[in-house]
């Protein structure tokens, strides 16, 4: 434990150069839950940029509406209060990492007061405090984020409940045992993508991924199903952490020489969906894919916002998710001057009405400012909308409460004083997750059940969403078309594609053969479309007929006759064995390509073309049966 403080002691020293403070949001209470959420976006030179994630503000003020609630609840820890020291993540692991041991350093400090008595021979009882020691932590969002926190509260049994990181890693107990999360992982949700793609009938599809857990991990399980279910991947392609437009304008050029596979299939983070978007609209390919994306993407609306031609008739997954009752009116009651416990608040107020408070507008300017007006309110008007992930975000807070509930009713029940009791306070985070967190069950304010599996997994719940243009107006929208809960649920006819189309378009390496024709596998390479109309048939059993009845009832004549000088001996040793013909389907192609035979290996996708056999006479010197 020494060696494990000192090494504590050299990161906080290192941190502290390292961050800068923007300030937690801090509540004092009896507990304390600590809270992760990525209030700002990554800066390009610098941990935390100067751009406000609303998302991540959402998920903030989500916490703070559960804990006002339970607080105000006697039928839940009655008399004691829980607070909260809630941190920005920033959209990126190290920072988080970081901020993280904030959580740790007030574990480390924490005191074990039951040896100690006062004066009077009570014993003595913390005062409230803002930064420790934490019961838990709710989040990170982002999967690589947790990925890395969750290491390090492991160390110090310091429980984690997450309402989006959604890696499949984060299921593996044996290096992550005190994590848990509301939401499923994304082994489901992948196999909910390769669903669609199927529905739609594409097999053919290039994909996208983002560098990092979320990323990597369920494009992996897309691909291995997709391969099991006759699917192609055309290209797959990475963007990387440090991507800037060159690389996103790279992706879609390698994407557009793809030219069969129209389908693409993004398993990214909203930022990077938004600029792959972006570089289409670039390089005048508004029109060219068409797009199916993980909930990285969801129903995001700031995602799309001014790239909404580029974005119609895509399918996007989100985790099934209801509005939590009351937490809209919550938002809409918040004003900077009412809101003061979120410091990052004015922030968020200033980028949504697009106006800067009277407070901060500099004392000497030669530039006219939007001052923001005292009457501005958020509403759906100035595109306000819960954000999906705020039932997640109360769950978990919901979940550490119960679970808290019942450890009082079990060590506190004999405590006739207000407030913690010794035991509650020394009572071991590990043994609080295994034996209490990992058994709460209960229906959330929304209505919807809650619970974990032995993994410390939420259920597994999605929608199917397409973003459309609305009837008669320029607007867009994302609409419900299915959903998917271990199966898929996808109303077809309610799919609309970009420029209003309302049949699935192809997204396959060849088109479907033409009538009179059939599909003949080849290799695991090429599908030839063979010829089998009604005279070629006829022409073949004449051909044939002869040879069957030499065969069959004179097989003493049936003898190969070939000399070196013969015109079939010639014909036979005329070209290499090792080759075939086969049409091309892309683009500038020779349509009698020769494509030489070579080893394929098992997991080599398939592909196919279609062209018409011709017959080649027949020699009398070559026996054919």
């Amino acid at each position: 434990m020494i060696v494990l403080q000192l090494l504590l002691a050299l990161l906080l020293y290192s941190a502290e150069g390292e961050t800068q403070d923007l300030g937690p949001v801090s509540v004092p209470g009896d507990i304390i839950l600590g809270g992760l959420f990525p209030v700002h976006k990554k800066g390009d030179r610098t941990a935390c940029g100067q751009q406000i994630y609303h998302r991540g503000v959402q998920r903030l003020e989500a916490m703070m509406f559960a804990i006002d609630r339970i607080n105000s609840n006697p039928r839940i820890l009655p008399n004691i209060t829980l607070g909260v020291h809630i941190l920005d993540t920033c959209s990126r692991d190290t920072y988080a990492l970081n901020q993280s041991l904030q959580f740790v350093r007030a574990s480390v400090n924490n005191i074990d007061t039951s040896s100690l008595e006062c004066v009077d021979h009570s014993i003595p009882r913390p005062r409230n405090n803002y930064s420790g020691p934490v019961f838990g932590v709710v989040g990170g969002s982002y999967s690589s984020v947790s990925l890395q926190v969750a290491n390090l509260l492991g160390l110090f049994h310091i429980p984690q409940i997450s309402p989006a990181s959604t890696a499949k890693a984060l299921s593996d107990k044996t290096r992550f045992e005190y994590f848990a999360r509301t939401v499923p992982p994304d082994t489901f949700q992948s196999s909910a993508l390769v669903d669609i793609v199927k529905s739609v009938n594409w097999s053919y599809v290039s994909t996208i991924y983002s560098e990092g857990s979320y990323g990597e991990y369920g494009i992996e399980v897309f691909h291995r199903e997709a391969q099991e279910r006759n699917v192609c991947i055309a290209t797959a392609e990475k963007v990387p952490s440090t991507a800037d437009d060159h690389t996103f304008d790279a992706i879609i050029m390698k994407l557009k020489k793809k030219v069969n596979a129209k389908g693409v299939v993004l398993f990214t983070r909203a930022e990077d969906a938004r600029r792959i978007l972006q570089a289409a609209k670039r390089l005048n390919a508004s029109h060219t894919f068409y797009w199916v994306a993980s909930d990285g993407w969801g129903k995001q609306q700031k995602l799309v916002e001014g790239l909404e031609d580029v974005a119609e008739g895509a399918i996007t997954v989100e985790l099934q998710s209801d509005n939590i009752p009351g937490f809209d009116e919550y938002m809409m009651s918040l004003t900077p001057e009412t809101n003061l416990r979120n410091p990052w608040f004015e922030q968020y107020w200033e980028d949504t009405f697009d106006c800067i408070l009277e407070k901060n507008v500099p004392l000497v300017t030669h530039t006219n400012f939007n001052v923001c007006k005292p009457e501005l309110r958020l509403s759906q008007k100035v595109g306000y909308e819960q954000e999906s992930k705020v039932q997640f975000v109360v769950d978990a807070v919901y979940a550490f409460a119960l679970a808290l509930h019942n450890l009082y009713r079990d060590v506190c029940k004999d405590y006739r004083k207000s407030g913690v009791c010794p035991a509650m306070t020394q009572y071991d985070g590990g043994d609080f997750y295994k034996k209490y967190l990992l058994n709460v069950s209960f229906t959330d304010l929304a209505g919807s059940p809650v619970k974990f599996d032995h993994r410390g997994d939420g259920l597994a719940r999605y929608d199917i969403l397409n973003y459309q243009r609305l009837v008669n107006s320029t607007g867009y929208h994302y609409r419900v078309v299915g959903k998917w809960f271990n199966s898929l649920e996808l109303n077809l006819e309610h799919l609309v594609w970009n420029n209003k189309q309302t049949v699935p378009p192809a997204s396959a390496c060849s088109l479907p053969c033409e009538p009179g024709m059939i599909k003949k596998q080849q290799t695991q390479i090429t599908t030839l479309c063979v010829a089998t109309s009604m005279n070629a048939t006829v022409a073949l059993v004449c051909l044939y007929s002869p040879k069957v009845y030499i065969i069959v009832l004179h097989p003493d004549k049936n003898v190969r006759k070939l000399t070196m000088n013969s015109a079939a001996y010639k014909k036979y040793n005329s070209g290499p064995a090792s080759t075939y013909t086969a049409s091309s389907t892309h683009k500038g192609a020779d349509p009698s390509e020769t494509i030489p035979m070579q080893s394929v290996g098992p997991n080599t996708p398939s592909r196919s073309s279609c062209t018409a056999a011709t017959a080649e006479p027949a020699s009398d010197s070559v026996a054919l049966l």
